[in-house]
Parts: structure tokens; sequence; C-alpha cells
């Protein structure tokens, strides 16, 4: 966001704890801070807008909106896809599986927090506690002078969670390959460069209003993915797809092992279904997601030897043996 912000020729300034990558901007202006009662710095100044991207606690975004709803004249929170309760991981979302729920910008139920004092973040309180965020900003500015983004899975080059890079570094490895679900399961995605621009549009234009950060529904699936993967890889790797109840019996859904995949039933029936018509219409425009991985790909390689011995997602190659080994022998 800083850099598409940089290329357009805004002055930006950071607010943060000051304690990683402070050598990422060096040339920027950076006010230190805490979102958790430590706003001193922020005070007595004025910008044209704000970007508030760290938001998980209600009282966090209550305090920072109401502090800037003098200062600047736009304020943009990004917020997340979860905040519908028919997303995983949302203590509502039970309530709507006897439906198909797409999740349009206004439509659908939101996610409930029974206990609006709670401020610890899980997956069972984060899609709630964004909702109260949303509410928290637009409580205290006018909802013209408010943009509020909801992304699913944010991917692309710089993102260190790997829930995408393992894919096409397992695949370039070769051999056979586990990969869940089917090959018929939806993906949505966004490119952090793609989210960027709309961020920085939006800002520039003031435009009001919720949008969701994904791209078309049904556009992309699991299948067109893997492949995308073997072609970006030239890699002759094999896939070998296992079913959910499979992946419920070795408890891989548990620690986010597949990264960006989620099954398409039950508290994930609508991971993958979720409108974009409303932000396309204002300008969200999606990369391939072919590019998306090559260039993902191509700063995995730049990474540090250390580094790329860390990956953060995906299965470790001998448990992924292990898995392959009974699912023969299951399927024998």
């Amino acid at each position: 966001m800083v850099q598409e912000a940089l290329r357009r020729g805004h002055n930006v300034t950071l607010f943060n704890r000051g304690r990683t990558a402070r050598d990422l901007f060096p040339d920027l202006e950076l006010l230190v801070g805490d979102r958790d009662n430590e706003l001193g710095a922020l005070r007595g100044r004025t910008w044209d807008a704000v970007v508030d991207n760290s938001g998980y606690v209600p009282r966090h975004v209550a305090d920072s909106a109401t502090l800037l709803s003098s200062a600047v004249s736009h304020y943009l929170f990004v917020s997340s896809v979860s905040a519908y309760a028919a997303m995983s991981g949302n203590a509502t979302a039970a309530k709507y599986h006897d439906v198909d729920m797409p999740n349009t910008e206004y439509g659908s139920p939101l996610a409930a927090m029974p206990d609006e004092s709670v401020e610890e973040v899980t997956s069972l309180t984060y899609g709630p506690l964004k909702v109260l965020c949303e509410r928290a900003v637009t409580e205290v500015m006018e909802e013209r002078r408010v943009t509020i983004l909801r992304p699913t899975w944010v991917v692309g080059p710089g993102d260190t969670s790997d829930r995408l890079t393992y894919w096409p570094v397992r695949v370039a490895r070769g051999g056979e390959v586990l990969v869940p679900g089917t090959s018929e399961d939806l993906l949505q995605i966004i490119d952090v460069r793609d989210l960027a621009i709309f961020v920085v549009d939006s800002v520039e234009r003031r435009l009001a209003g919720i949008f969701n950060m994904v791209t078309a529904p049904g556009s992309y699936s699991m299948g067109r993915f893997m492949l995308d993967n073997c072609a970006l890889t030239r890699s002759d790797a094999s896939l070998t797809w296992v079913d959910l109840p499979f992946i419920i019996e070795n408890e891989l859904l548990k620690d986010g092992t597949f990264g960006i995949w989620a099954p398409p039933s039950g508290d994930t029936r609508s991971d993958a279904i979720v409108s974009s018509a409303r932000s396309f219409e204002h300008g969200l425009r999606a990369r391939p997601p072919r590019e998306t991985i090559r260039d993902t790909l191509g700063w995995w390689w730049s990474l540090s030897e250390e580094r790329r011995r860390d990956m953060h997602a995906g299965l470790s190659a001998d448990r992924e043996a292990r898995l392959l080994a009974a699912w023969r022998m299951r399927a024998s």
C-alpha cells in the first residue's frame, strides 16, 4: 500500500511500534506508538486520509477513529470477509448451513459476538471482532467518509504466511503431491498488489462504502491452481487428491496446513462464493492468478536459504510421505 501511494506521488506518514522492518522505508516519516493506549504521536496533526490495516480489537479502532475524526477527511478500514456470519470460524455460522449463503456487500448476515467485551483474537472471534471494528469506525466517522474493505486470502510477493507459496514450491520439488479435496473446489484470493491499488484508488476518490476484495466467484478452482503451479515450475509432479473424511481423520484442518484451501461444505461452504461485483464496478482489477503465483515464486527464491528452510505452511516431506502411504493403504 505504501509503495503504491508513493508511486503516485503521495506523501506518506507511517504509524507503528517501530519494532520490525524499520529499514523498509527509511526516507518516510515514522511516528512510533501503539494502538493500545499509545496514540500520542498522532495528536496535533492532520492528513488527507488514513489507511487502517491493523485493526483487530474494537477498542483500538474506536480510539484511533475518535482521535483522527477531525484530523483526516477520509478513513479506510481493512476488515475481512470473515465478517460474514457464513464464513469459516464464526460462532454464528451454524445458523446458515441449511441454505446457500452468497456473501454480498450488504445483504448477508454478519458475525455476532455474544460477549462484546472479549478482546482475545482467535479463529472464532476474529470475524465478529472485525464486525465490531467496522461499527466503531462508522459510529465515529460519517459513513460518507469511510471505506471498508473485506478481503479474502491476501496473497502475493512478500506473504510471510506462505499460505499460497507452499504449493508452487512443493510442486517444483516434484514427486507425488498430496492435495486436499477435489479439482472442482473453488478458490478466491486477492493479490496484495491489486488490493493496494484499490486502497489508493479509494482514498484518492473518497470512495465510501463496503467492498469485498476477492476475485470473481466461480472463476478459479483448486484444479486450475495446481495446473498453473505445474506449468510455471515445469514440474512433472503427480497430484494425489485426498477426500475430506481423510483430511478430518488426520486433523489436517486444525493448523491451517493447506493455506488457501477450505472444504466447500460445513463452516467453510461460503468461503469461495463471495460476491465481488460491486468492487469490480468501482474499479477493482484482479490480475490472473498465474501471474500472482509466478511473482510469489520469484520472491520466494530471492529469500535467504535459512528462510526457505522455514516454510510456514503446508506439510513437511516426512509427514506428507506418511499421509500418502496411509491414503494408499486406505484406498486398497
